[in-house]
């Protein structure tokens, strides 16, 4: 499972029940964390998460409200005693963004921090290891935005005690080993392999973040079959034109991508400043004319996304 915790839901300024841009992935002990809003360091300890598990930090694009809480995020991680690797991904400059307030404050970081910077050409996945990988997109906004998505590795398939009954295999290691892929030699001399005992495999998660973005292809091939889709919902519909030039989206604009894309859940973020907390129930019910399973996020809520065949998906 994948926990999602909004650390902020606000956009350009913020607000007194709403902090900017933050939200953090926790996925078997470690923590992503997608932009940075100002406070979202704050937001960080309200949470509860712990500085020491954070891997990796993905900002979107260089607009204040995803990336002015960055180098208080770095510096207090530095003050807590961070000593393993962080790995910070952004848009092409984010290495001077960094460079340029250290040189300004004269901060150093005792921690290595490895800067991979993003353009349109960026690899795809951006970032792998076996149990996962990162993929991201150029979105459409007004200066170059990515989103991203990770992505989890199949799981292997069901076990079928029956068929391993059948076949011999006794309780214990060597059903352990079959359900983690391994052929085991039973005491007979028989081999048995891990297809005939599995299932086929089962997909892992998928949780897509594309904030500060109209509908586009890059949100769309993101969010394909996506577990959870975190998404910008910054005006109302009644507001779609503005939405559209500043490079934004509307609850419904959100909800017909989580639907074309065949999404499982669908978080609303970003929202403006001029929308009051007694309007978000219509902003949900906007998007959930089009797409019953939408979310407005709240800051400092909290989800558990489990795989599709595992069908949880609740609020913790």
């Amino acid at each position: 499972m994948i926990e999602i915790i909004f650390l902020g839901t606000g956009s350009a300024m913020p607000a007194a029940n709403r902090n900017l841009s933050g939200t953090a992935l926790r996925r078997n002990g470690e923590i992503f964390l997608f932009d940075c809003g100002e406070g979202t360091q704050m937001q960080f300890r309200r949470a509860g998460l712990r500085p020491g598990r954070l891997r990796c930090i993905f900002i979107s694009h260089f607009h204040g409200d995803h990336l002015f809480g960055l180098p208080g995020m770095l510096t207090s991680l530095q003050m807590a005693g961070l000593r393993h690797g962080l790995h910070l991904f952004g848009p092409t400059g984010l290495r001077d963004y960094i460079e340029f307030h250290q040189k300004l404050c004269s901060f150093k970081l005792e921690f290595d921090l490895e800067i991979h910077e993003i353009d349109e050409a960026a690899a795809i996945p951006l970032w792998q290891t076996p149990e996962y990988h990162v993929e991201c997109r150029p979105l459409q906004h007004r200066i170059f935005t990515v989103g991203y998505a990770v992505v989890e590795a199949p799981r292997p398939g069901k076990f079928h005690d029956e068929r391993a009954n059948l076949l011999g295999v006794p309780y214990g290691p060597e059903r352990g080993k079959l359900q983690q892929g391994e052929s085991v030699r039973l005491a007979g001399g028989r081999v048995v392999h891990p297809h005939e005992v599995l299932g086929p495999p089962r997909p892992g998660i998928k949780i897509a973040y594309c904030l500060d973005t109209s509908p586009c292809p890059g949100q769309e091939q993101l969010a394909h079959h996506a577990d959870a889709l975190i998404a910008d919902a910054t005006f109302p519909s009644a507001e779609k034109n503005w939405a559209l030039q500043t490079g934004h989206s509307t609850p419904a604009d959100a909800a017909q991508i989580a639907k074309k894309c065949d999404v499982q859940k669908l978080f609303l973020t970003h929202f403006s400043g001029t929308l009051q907390e007694e309007e978000l129930p219509a902003h949900r019910d906007e998007a959930r004319a089009i797409f019953t399973n939408s979310i407005v996020a709240t800051d400092l809520a909290r989800y558990m996304i489990y795989p599709k065949s595992d069908a949880h998906n609740e609020q913790s």
